[in-house]
């Protein structure tokens, strides 16, 4: 993974391609090759454009890359696609918008299915970003799947991000609803040749001069045409202004709980057995399925909103998995938690003596994780991840 990391640093964009593979599918060389790209990034300008289908993100994206490669910038895309409930496949209606910048190796664009995943955004976007950054490109736009009120992930990961709003969609009492409204950093207002682009201008300042953000940031309205070019300049100015005044993971990051639920790891003796119920009566669906070696055992990821409940089964009688179905039969093995950052939480666990089972390790899906042992937690293994 050191030798495909420095050919990622070194500008090879075939390497970069396999990597954004090997993340999105989750392998477990996955972890590995983050671990050695982190110290690599944090400079790119990490921008989310969100907002609800047919709004004109794509567009307002193929432009952004226009304007940022006049100015001789480098720009990654992650283009979230949805995905069919029935095939597992996507149209990949965002590269389609962007195809004249494929031959160019200034825009490296990677469309992702969601596979299921809520928020917006795929269960890989975090990575995804992390590695565009540290192969050096000096904007990442992700672009989020369409969506609706209460979809707002994308702002757990992105400096800033930018709300394309059509007029005819809505009235004041949609403005003043609490979820995706409140994590605009830059209102655009696309398509504003169209009647009732000024209402909806007068509604969305009506809403401003009511809310009251914790960070005390008042967010710019910028009416554009993207299709013509009209007031995307204006947009990515505004975004960047926004930027200036500190990233949203700076302004944010004191109000985030340290900690969220990433999974419930259920050991089971068949996975193709618990999917009968899991599958088959509650209609979840198998994210992901893989085998961990260092751990001897099976795994299936199915989401569960953005937390996901993980079947594992033993590959091997003498794994852990084993000698714990032998001793306490199927049921709940662990709690994971995902947290800002591992190293400091682990640091806290040591100093306040608690016990843990491993040093910190890829696992499945790459993550890196460490389990906290039960004595420690009140009686569950914990398990703590990297977000």
């Amino acid at each position: 993974m050191r030798d495909v990391a420095q050919k990622i640093l070194s500008g090879d964009l075939h390497a970069l391609a396999r990597a954004a593979s090997c993340i999105e599918n989750g392998r477990p060389e996955a972890g590995t090759l983050l671990r050695e790209l982190i110290p690599h990034a944090g400079r790119a300008l990490i921008l989310g454009v969100t907002g609800a289908p047919g709004s004109g993100k794509s567009t307002l994206c193929d432009q952004f890359i226009r304007l940022l490669r006049k100015e001789g910038k480098t720009v990654g895309v992650i283009a979230i696609d949805p995905t069919s409930p029935y095939s597992g496949g996507a149209i990949l209606g965002d590269r389609i918008r962007m195809q004249e910048h494929h031959a160019d190796p200034g825009v490296f664009i990677r469309s992702m299915a969601t596979r299921g995943w809520l928020g917006g955004v795929a269960r890989a976007t975090r990575e995804m970003t992390t590695l565009l950054d540290a192969a050096g490109r000096d904007v990442v736009i992700v672009e989020t799947v369409g969506v609706g009120q209460g979809e707002v992930a994308v702002t757990d990961f992105v400096d800033v991000t930018v709300l394309v709003l059509v007029p005819g969609m809505g009235d004041e009492v949609q403005a003043i609803k609490a979820g995706i409204m409140e994590i605009a950093d830059v209102f655009v207002i696309n398509k504003s040749d169209l009647p009732g682009a000024e209402k909806l201008d007068r509604e969305l300042r009506s809403y401003l001069n009511l809310a009251h953000r914790p960070d005390g940031s008042t967010p710019k309205i910028v009416h554009t045409v993207a299709t013509e070019g009209r007031g995307v300049a204006e947009a990515l100015e505004a975004a960047r202004e926004c930027h200036g005044r500190g990233s949203r993971r700076e302004r944010v990051a004191p109000r985030l709980s340290d900690a969220t639920i990433d999974h419930l790891g259920v050991a089971v003796r068949s996975i193709d057995q618990a999917l009968k119920f899991y599958q088959d009566q509650l209609g979840l669906h198998v994210s992901v399925r893989e085998t961990v070696e260092h751990e001897k055992v099976n795994v299936a990821m199915l989401p569960l909103g953005e937390p996901r409940i993980e079947l594992i089964e033993p590959s091997e009688p003498d794994s852990v998995i084993g000698k714990f179905l032998d001793k306490r039969g199927e049921g709940l093995h662990h709690v994971a938690l995902r947290v800002l950052d591992l190293n400091a939480a682990i640091e806290r666990l040591r100093a306040s003596g608690a016990r843990l089972l491993n040093e910190p390790r890829a696992g499945a899906g790459g993550h890196l994780y460490v389990f906290v042992h039960p004595s420690s937690t009140g009686g569950v293994l914990l398990e703590l991840i990297q977000a």
